[in-house]
C-alpha cells in the first residue's frame, strides 16, 4: 500500500479538477431542493419569481456538469461539501427566524448571494483549470454556467437595491 505522501504526490490538477466537479454538483443538487423552499417562503411575488427563475436555470447548470462528467469519461457524482451545507443552512436560519417579518426577503436575498458568491468562486476555478489542461469543452459548459450565476447574482442585488432591503427597514420602523 503506498504512503499518504507518496499517493499525494501523483495528485495533480486533475484531481483537483475532478474533486472540484463532485463538491460543485453536490452544491447544485442540493440548491436545486433549496429553491422550492426559498421560492415559497418569499414574501414578496419578485423574490419568489426570481427563485423559481433560478431553480430553472439551476437544472440546466446540473445538465451541463453531468455532461463535463461524459467529457471525462467519469459518472456524474457529487461529494460532501461542508462550505454549501454551511451556507444552505444559515439561510434556512434565516427562513426560519424571520418568517413573517419585514426582513424576510431582504434576508433570503442575501442568503441566496451568498449561495451564488460561492458558486461564482467554484466555476471561475474550474473554469481556470480546465482551460489550463486544455479543455476546452469543458470551460465552454463551465462559462455558460458562470454567466448565468453572475447574472443572478447581479439579479440578487437589483432585488435588494430595488426594494426589498427599503421595504424591510420601512415596515420594520
Amino acid at each position: 500500500m503506498p504512503s499518504k505522501s507518496s499517493t499525494a504526490a501523483t495528485k495533480g490538477l486533475d484531481n483537483l479538477f475532478l474533486d472540484g466537479l463532485k463538491d460543485i454538483y453536490y452544491a447544485e443538487k442540493k440548491i436545486l431542493k433549496a429553491l422550492p423552499k426559498m421560492a415559497k417562503a418569499a414574501e414578496g411575488k419578485e423574490v419568489s419569481a426570481a427563485f423559481e427563475k433560478h431553480l430553472a436555470e439551476t437544472e440546466g447548470q446540473v445538465d451541463r456538469l453531468e455532461q463535463v462528467f461524459e467529457l471525462l469519461g467519469r459518472a456524474a457524482r457529487g461529494k460532501t461539501c461542508p462550505a454549501i451545507d454551511g451556507i444552505l443552512e444559515e439561510g434556512t436560519e434565516v427562513l426560519e427566524e424571520y418568517r413573517g417579518t419585514p426582513a424576510l426577503d431582504a434576508g433570503l436575498v442575501a442568503a441566496a448571494q451568498a449561495v451564488e458568491h460561492y458558486e461564482i468562486a467554484r466555476y471561475g476555478t474550474l473554469i481556470a483549470w480546465a482551460e489550463q489542461m486544455g479543455m476546452a469543452d469543458a470551460a465552454k459548459l463551465l462559462k455558460a454556467t458562470l454567466a448565468e450565476e453572475e447574472a443572478t447574482d447581479e439579479a440578487l442585488s437589483t432585488l435588494g437595491e430595488g426594494g426589498v432591503n427599503e421595504r424591510a427597514m420601512q415596515e420594520a420602523a
